[in-house]
């Protein structure tokens, strides 16, 4: 029997370059190796104010946009969060016997919180709604990014915890961890990592961006003054830069460095340009003919939710029995 692989990813800001190397690509590599479940978190996208029509929009367009990476629906089930209700349910269940301690100490909630005037009440609670969506599914793997470890051990903490209170109900599920990609960081601002939400124009490369616009942000991408192509973690703008070159052209840094040595950065973002483009033509395209059939793509989530739904219904009914509730 084949591990079962779940994850999520929000639907609103769209997918960027650190996305697809850190988890999208990976995802689709997995599909062989794993019972693989994804879904359109579009739940979570309700820490911050939304649009209802624009996060209904956003939230199709990003399953369509997974079908154009690669998600196969023959080899994997992906659906939309929110048309399964064991999820809220089960969030429910499980934020009764986690402390608000243990929610305090998350640190993405301390870095979002602070720029918030006036945080919602679900920007804390958010990570049990991520535990409740991995244990639902009996999970036995995650992938995750560095930002998430502190998610999964939650995680971890509130399955463990449960199975001792009320008795076995959850697996406990592992981190599974891919080996490259992970830290893509911005192009305006290579300190911090590549983020959906950062405000700046140049900040980050979109998987639907079109060759000028990928051209205008890389040719801007931060750089130095030195002048030499070198993986040098000191020197972060082109390290950031180099590392994605080598990823996207699936080169060792050894190789990349070799082929750049005595040229200038000018030589190197028309190279970089390049290869991005070529990476994001063939996605940008079938999400264009996957645009044009809505239907289709309704099919496939439609397929995913009843492949899913006995799953979640079964671990929650369970759950709920053991905590003592008709």
């Amino acid at each position: 029997m084949k591990e079962r692989v779940f994850s999520g990813i929000q639907p609103t800001g769209g997918m960027h370059l650190g996305n697809y190397l850190g988890a999208i690509k990976q995802w689709v590599d997995w599909q062989d190796r794993y019972e693989s479940i994804f879904c359109v978190v579009n739940a979570h996208a309700l820490t911050t104010p939304q649009n209802p029509s624009a996060l209904q929009e956003q939230s199709l367009q990003m399953a369509t946009l997974l079908l154009a990476c690669g998600i196969d629906p023959k080899r994997s089930k992906l659906f939309m969060q929110s048309q399964v209700n064991e999820h809220g349910a089960l969030c429910w269940l499980l934020s009764c016997g986690v402390s608000m301690g243990d929610l305090a100490r998350m640190t993405q909630f301390k870095d979002k919180s602070t720029k918030e005037k006036s945080p919602l009440a679900g920007l804390f609670t958010y990570p049990v709604l991520m535990a409740a969506d991995i244990l639902l599914y009996q999970t036995d793997c995650v992938p995750v990014g560095a930002d998430q470890k502190q998610h999964l051990e939650l995680t971890r903490h509130i399955a463990l915890k449960f199975n001792r209170d009320f008795g076995e109900c959850f697996k406990v599920p592992k981190p599974l961890i891919g080996d490259v990609g992970a830290r893509v960081m911005g192009l305006d601002d290579p300190s911090v990592k590549m983020s959906k939400s950062h405000p700046g124009a140049l900040h980050a490369l979109f998987l639907l961006d079109e060759p000028d616009l990928i051209a205008k942000k890389i040719k801007k991408a931060t750089t130095d003054s030195i002048g030499t192509l070198r993986f040098d973690p000191t020197r972060p703008g082109v390290y950031n830069l180099l590392n994605i070159y080598a990823l996207l052209s699936q080169q060792e840094s050894a190789q990349v460095e070799a082929q750049f040595e005595g040229k200038g950065y000018g030589d190197f973002k028309k190279a970089l340009i390049e290869v991005v483009a070529e990476t994001f033509k063939p996605i940008r395209e079938a999400y264009t003919r996957l645009q044009a059939q809505r239907g289709y793509v309704a099919s496939i989530l439609q397929e995913g939710l009843e492949a899913i739904q006995p799953i979640a219904a079964q671990t929650y009914q369970h759950a709920k029995t053991l905590m003592g509730l008709l």
